[in-house]
């Protein structure tokens, strides 16, 4: 079964590779540049605080559909305490 999962993930990774998608990473940089070339020199507060809110609501709305909401999969799938995913999930209108 393991050679079968390595197969598997090799597979997967060598798809990847030639394809070269962007990374999360290279994504948030991309968006955060665009978002302070719009702002034309407007002053901007709490951006800390705007990426958390825009990326963990798609990040639990994903988890719990892959999860099919089941809540204790999904905690252990983000490595969150249950009683957290559950704040979160109330906090982004989720549960």
């Amino acid at each position: 079964m393991k050679e079968n999962t390595t197969a598997a993930f090799s597979k997967a990774e060598g798809l990847q590779n030639s394809v070269q998608q962007p990374t999360l990473r290279d994504n948030v940089q991309a968006s955060l540049s665009n978002y302070f070339k719009q702002l034309d020199g407007q002053p901007v507060t709490d951006v800390y605080q705007m990426v958390l809110s825009e990326v963990e609501a798609p990040l639990f709305e994903t988890v719990m559909a892959y999860t099919k909401d089941n809540q204790t999969k999904a905690s252990e799938l983000l490595g969150l305490n249950r009683g957290t995913l559950r704040k979160k999930l109330k906090q982004y209108g989720l549960l």
